[in-house]
Parts: structure tokens; C-alpha cells; sequence
């Protein structure tokens, strides 16, 4: 749609922009309108409901309903607005990404639960090698070293486009230092028994289910980050069988898993190489990550 000649106050944009978008069928159409409102502001939430009076000129509601008409469209909200909160971190996101979920916090916890409250901070017991796998915008990895102040981390992916997201991510959170970008498939840049903890969000959505995604889904994030083959199983056994080599013994391996798959997993790992092995569920109580010990 294109913005109104009339100059218009910004509550009155706010909600003409939930209508357009709930017409479209755009989930939580008011929060989108306000996120995108904020983000050609430059103002806060709090900001714009504390002066809904205030005009907003021309040249942003231009802007704004450009905007608006391509969330409309399908494009998803932090592709327009080139931000998604991870961890507490504001991240860099473009259509060279997968888009970090809330769900996949889960694996941060889980690691940092696994590896016990010693190694959080500066006063670590000794240094910890860490590595993600796939890191696409680098979410995993930021995280883990803004935790583990002691850690060396590496972060690995195909894309290069990804990997240059991923370093101004680590760069703006101060831990470009600390984060090594690999371009890799998988583990296969590393030397054996090269970490002390291993983590991925690999892709795991089968291409079987790919008509039944989301529009913002299908057609806008990096499919190569998404699918992990007809099955979307595919690119776990390669993983485990990989991370089996680089850790050290003791080490840990935590994975994000896709819905349904937790018993094939964790099948995978039922072998000599693995013990300690753990499902957790997200908050809506599927299982989401598994987590594993190497022997």
C-alpha cells in the first residue's frame, strides 16, 4: 500500500499498518507494525506510545509503508529491519541467515549447564576450545563466548556471505577477538580431538515438508540453512560421527533437533563413543536439543 498524502500521527500509522497487515494474514500483525515503526523512527516502544500525537513526516511514512507492504508481502520482519535479539545481543540479520530463534537459546543453555558454573566468567579453570557448527549469523557462537570469557571459539559455515554477517556480528559484541569464522563443511577443517565442546544448529527440515512452511520461511531464509535433506535427518549421523573425532575425551557435544526426530537421534549416539546422552525440551515441551559426552 503506499502511505497517505495527509501527514498522519504516529498512531494513526501504527494502526493503519495492523490493519493492512492483518488483512494480509500476518501472525501478530500489531507487533510487526510496531517493530517497523521503530525501526524508520529510530524511537523505542515505550517512545512511540508515550507521544502518539507526534506527526510523522513524509519522507518515513513513505518509508514505513514500504515497508509495511512488504512484510505484507511475505518478508520477514527482522529482514526488513536487519535486526533479531539472541541471548540478550542485538544481531545483524539479512537474507544470507537463518533467522535465530528463541528455541535455539536452549542450546546455550544446555551447554553451559553441561559444563558446570566453573567455566563461566574469567576465572575458568583453564581455557575451553570451542566450536559451532554452521553458524550462519553467528548467534551460537557470540553467545557462547560472551559467557565463557576463557573460551576460544570457532565458527564454521559454507556461505561466505553468512560468515561475513557472523564476523561484524562478533565485532559489534566484542569477541571478534575470541571467534574464529572457518568456511567448512561441517568439522572437516579441524584436526582430531581438537574441542572441549562442540554445538549446531544444523539444518533439519526435511524438503518433504517444504510446502508446509511459512511463506517468510520458504521464500526468504537461506534454504541451505533450513533443509537437511528429503528426511531432514541426513546431516546428523555425519555430525555426530565427525564430532566423535574432534572432541577430547569427556568433551561435549550439544545439537538443536527438529520435531520428531529425538529418538533417531538419539539412536545415533547410542554407541561406544557417547555416554551422558540427554534430550531437553523447549517451553513447549518438544524435544529440542540433545546432548552427549564423548567417552
Amino acid at each position: 500500500m503506499l502511505a497517505p498524502k495527509d501527514p498522519m500521527t504516529l498512531r494513526e500509522a501504527l494502526q493503519q499498518a495492523a490493519r493492512e497487515l492483518r488483512a494480509a494474514n500476518v501472525p501478530s500483525p500489531v507487533l510487526a507494525a510496531e517493530l517497523l515503526l521503530m525501526h524508520v523512527t529510530g524511537k523505542s516502544r515505550a517512545w512511540l506510545y508515550a507521544h502518539p500525537e507526534e506527526p510523522l513526516d513524509t519522507a518515513a511514512a513513505d518509508r514505513y509503508f514500504e515497508l509495511v507492504e512488504r512484510r505484507a508481502a511475505g518478508a520477514p520482519t527482522q529482514y526488513l529491519t536487519g535486526h533479531q535479539e539472541f541471548w540478550g545481543l542485538d544481531l545483524e540479520v539479512t537474507p544470507a541467515v537463518l533467522i535465530p530463534r528463541p528455541e535455539t537459546e536452549h542450546v546455550v543453555e544446555v551447554a553451559l549447564a553441561r559444563l558446570g558454573p566453573a567455566f563461566h566468567g574469567e576465572s575458568a579453570p583453564r581455557p575451553l576450545r570451542v566450536v559451532d557448527v554452521g553458524t550462519g549469523s553467528g548467534c551460537l557462537a557470540i553467545a557462547l563466548a560472551r559467557e565463557l570469557l576463557r573460551a576460544r571459539v570457532f565458527a564454521t559455515d559454507i556461505s561466505e556471505r553468512a560468515l561475513a554477517i557472523a564476523r561484524r556480528n562478533a565485532a559489534r559484541h566484542g569477541v571478534l577477538d575470541r571467534v574464529g569464522l572457518v568456511e567448512a563443511n561441517l568439522l572437516a577443517a579441524f584436526a582430531p580431538r581438537a574441542f572441549d565442546l562442540i554445538v549446531s544448529n544444523p539444518p533439519y527440515i526435511g524438503r518433504k515438508e517444504a510446502a508446509s512452511l511459512p511463506r517468510e520461511v520458504l521464500e526468504h531464509e537461506p534454504p541451505a540453512a533450513l533443509f537437511g535433506g528429503e528426511e531432514g535427518i541426513e546431516v546428523y549421523p555425519v555430525l555426530i560421527a565427525q564430532a566423535a573425532e574432534r572432541l577430547v575425551s569427556g568433551g561435549l557435544l550439544v545439537l538443536e533437533i527438529g520435531y520428531g526426530v529425538s529418538e533417531r537421534v538419539e539412536a545415533l549416539l547410542d554407541a561406544p563413543d557417547w555416554r551422558e546422552i540427554e534430550i531437553t525440551n523447549d517451553l513447549a515441551g518438544i524435544p529440542r536439543v540433545v546432548a552427549a559426552r564423548r567417552a
